[in-house]
């Protein structure tokens, strides 16, 4: 038995751990969290100044058995778990099982997993931070209360689902989807000309090149356009101004949790759970730095490795020494960015993070190289028939600096299109130009875009709202919860205006653009929509992005020593759990519907509204003597922005497109999705298949291919018994109705000769002895 146990949160940490640590020292796992607050009655003695109540879950007890055993025959235990409160947390966990006393436990931290930084912690361990700890626990307990309190308040109030829940930061997460998706459906487009000239001159080859300018403004009407165009008949064109410019552009500073899930996202378009996974891989492996970190900060030894590795890259002109300062004040226990551990490894092995570990390599790198040096020339030119002026911008790079390597992503569109500047030739003051042409074209305003994952952390953390460790579960929990769902948009066509002045002549024509297109954007679903509306009634505070973010600096007092946790959680608990009462006293239920009119045909009312499978059209009420008629939404429907027109359409279904095979071919929409009914027999459509639009000669080959398929996987068939003995990927096995039954290894290979009789008995075997299965971790709840 080694004479050291050291206890970590991660089997591949602890591998990577103990190679460095060598025999004296075991390193085990304890699987992240080994306790977490009772299920039952919230977890949490609100009466004893809110006591949590601790429990070992299921699936940790044989961990925390062998942790137990280990630490009561080693000499010495350490604690190494994360160096950010949860780790702290857990930590103190392992303390209160283990039975080790927390004032004289050693406990390391490291923010790399390096041989240097290990024995460095191991040299200067310290003691439990319990104000961390605190913190944690304040988080942990103020967040279930939340979920607890509010989550039967949906139950009762809205009868869409039993389901329903809240949380502390995921709802104002979902708050800011709904807002941005109204906004979007609210806002009205307002066309505008823009004039743009075309040029031609020579550049110092003599080469003739063309170039563009930009005319005086947006022009509100296409008479007012026009008009300028008329204006500019038979006109010369004389360069008026010339200014040359130096400028400059500086890299961004190296990786927070953030920024590295904004640009993995742009750049690699991986989702925020994606890119935390496999930086946890790289952090564990001993590649990068911890991944977890608000801090811009970097160590002076790793700002020394990276000015070597720049010198002897790059040339010593492309180094630039540079300190970059957290705008967080706050920043929570972070030393350092997301880095490299070593600055010579390009690169790693392993496939699977391979992309995410070079953008952060790229990205440390740049962050201590020299800025990039522009020329950025501006040329105004004078038009003799109105003196009006014409605007051409070029930019030259004359030193690339740290663009060598990186150059950062935008979120937003418009922000990089106007980044890209043209080159120009050169240009001389009174100097005469030749227009080739001049183009007013018609452009429409935009809304703001829909979130992506990435802008979502960047909002939120402009907010104030969560820290590193929330961002990639919160916007999985709003997913899984179907309140939001990432999804395409295709988009819509829209014709716009053109005037061309070209050769003294003015000519119009209409062209066409694609527009509205969207790609992983997330869009609210009627149901987050509809809750959102009632904690916004109801539960202000929690929703009020002013006060999650104060929220959050509480937490962070706590951890500094300046708040004492169960205060801090009175004062929030008992004003929140008034509104609860009131609420459940006082509010009315939810119907989440929206009327539309009324049917012609039968005079029943119409309303758009949350049903239990999801959003749908109803014609008629339950009361009426005739059972109403529904219809469900199609996906990219929602109950807000659904027309009258819409809605009727839906009521096309079921279609019976045609006889195939001397039996109709019917498709409709059922619980599963869009389905064709053909022979008494139901067939998935593909996912292009619309229901709505789809023909006899698209379904009938899917309907022949789909049977072939099963024939193929059929063995045999008892009609009357619904029974089939059918081949699956792992060999043959029984099917009865919608259940399915291994077969017996010694009866599998005489499958075929299965009598009705033996069938049935491995069915009522089956059924009388069902598989042990292991008892899934119950879900947690609301939090």
């Amino acid at each position: 038995m080694a004479k050291n146990l050291v206890i970590v949160e991660s089997p591949a940490k602890a591998k990577t751990i103990e190679k460095i640590l060598g025999k004296d020292f075991e390193v085990r796992s304890c699987f992240g969290h080994i306790r977490d607050l009772e299920k039952d009655d919230m977890g949490i003695d609100i009466e004893n100044n809110f006591k949590p109540k601790y429990v070992i879950p299921e699936d940790k007890e044989k961990v925390v058995k062998e942790l137990k055993k280990l630490a009561k025959d080693t000499d010495e235990v350490w604690l190494a778990t994360d160096e950010d409160r949860e780790g702290e947390a857990i930590s103190w966990h392992l303390c209160e099982v283990l039975n080790l006393d927390p004032l004289t436990t050693k406990r390391i931290v490291f923010h790399e997993i390096t041989k240097p930084a290990i024995e460095n912690a191991v040299q200067h361990p310290r003691k439990l931070d319990m104000d961390r700890v605190n913190a944690q626990q304040a988080r942990r307990i103020l967040d279930r209360i939340v979920g607890f309190e509010i989550s039967p308040v949906l139950w009762r109030k809205m009868s869409m689902r039993n389901s329903l829940s809240a949380g502390r930061v995921q709802s104002v997460a979902v708050r800011l989807i709904v807002e941005r998706e109204r906004e979007i459906n609210h806002f009205q487009s307002v066309s505008t000309f823009k004039v743009e000239a075309y040029f031609t001159g020579k550049d110092i080859n003599g080469k003739s090149i063309s170039f563009k300018a930009d005319g005086p403004g947006k022009f509100k009407t296409a008479e007012d356009a026009e008009k300028f165009l008329q204006q500019c008949v038979a006109a010369a064109y004389t360069v008026k101004d010339i200014q040359v410019k130096p400028g400059k552009k500086s890299p961004a500073a190296p990786f927070t949790t953030s920024t590295l899930q904004q640009e993995a996202s742009r750049k690699l378009g991986y989702s925020v759970s994606k890119t935390m996974l496999l930086a946890q891989k790289l952090y564990e492996s001993g590649n990068i730095t911890y991944m977890r970190t608000d801090s811009v900060n970097l160590s002076d030894t790793a700002i020394g490795e990276i000015e070597k590795a720049i010198k002897s890259s790059f040339g010593d002109k492309y180094h630039q020494h540079r300190k970059f300062k957290n705008k967080n004040e706050s920043a929570q226990e972070a030393h350092e960015a997301i880095r490299p551990t070593y600055m010579e490894n390009t690169t790693v092995d392993d496939s699977d993070t391979r992309k995410l570990y070079e953008l952060i390599w790229k990205r440390t790198i740049a962050s201590q190289m020299a800025d990039a040096e522009l020329e950025k020339t501006i040329a105004k030119i004078d038009i003799s028939t109105n003196h009006e002026e014409l605007t051409a911008s070029g930019e030259v790079l004359k030193f690339d600096g740290f663009l060598k390597v990186y150059m950062e992503s935008h979120d937003d569109e418009e922000e990089q299109e106007d980044e890209q500047e043209g080159s120009l030739p050169p240009l001389a003051v009174k100097q005469s130009l030749d227009l080739k042409e001049m183009k007013a074209t018609e452009r429409f305003s935009r809304p703001a875009p829909r979130y992506t994952e990435a802008s979502l952390v960047k909002k939120l953390e402009e907010l104030g709202i969560g820290r590193p460790s929330t961002y990639a579960p919160t916007i999985t929990t709003i997913q899984k919860r179907n309140y939001v769902e990432k999804r395409e948009k295709e988009g819509i066509k829209r014709d716009y205006r053109i005037m061309v002045l070209k050769a003294d002549k003015i000519s119009k024509q209409t062209e066409s653009e694609n527009t509205g297109a969207e790609k992983s954007k997330l869009f609210p679903t009627d149901l987050g929509m509809i809750v959102t509306d009632f904690l916004n009634q109801y539960f202000n505070n929690v929703m009020d992005y002013g006060f999650t973010a104060k929220i959050e600096e509480e937490f962070d007092e706590i951890a500094s020593g300046k708040k004492v946790w169960n205060n801090m959680i009175s004062e929030f608990y008992f004003p929140f759990h008034k509104d609860v009462e009131n609420t459940l006293e006082n509010a009315e239920r939810v119907k989440g519907e929206r009327p539309l009119g009324t049917d012609a045909a039968s005079g029943k009312p119409i309303v758009a509204r949350m049903g239990r499978y999801g959003p749908m059209i109803q014609i008629g009420s339950v009361e009426d003597e005739e059972k109403p008629r529904f219809a469900k939404l199609k996906a990219t429907q929602s109950i807000e922005t659904i027309t009258m027109d819409e809605a009727m359409e839906l009521f096309k279904l079921p279609r019976n497109l045609g006889q195939f095979e001397d039996s109709d071919v019917v498709v409709n929409i059922g619980r599963f999705g869009p389905y064709a009914q053909h022979d008494k027999k139901f067939y998935s459509l593909k996912k292009e298949m619309d229901p709505y639009t789809v023909e006899l000669d698209e379904v009938a080959p899917l309907i022949a291919e789909k049977r072939t398929a099963k024939d193929e996987r059929t063995i045999k068939i008892f009609e009357k018994e619904k029974i089939q003995i059918l081949k699956g990927p792992y060999g043959p096995y029984i099917k009865q109705g919608l259940k399915n039954f291994k077969i017996p290894k010694e009866k599998i290979d005489t499958a075929a000769d299965l009598t009705v009789e033996e069938a049935k008995a491995i069915i009522e075997e089956a059924k009388a002895n069902p598989p042990k299965k292991k008892a899934p971790p119950r879900k947690k709840k609301a939090e």
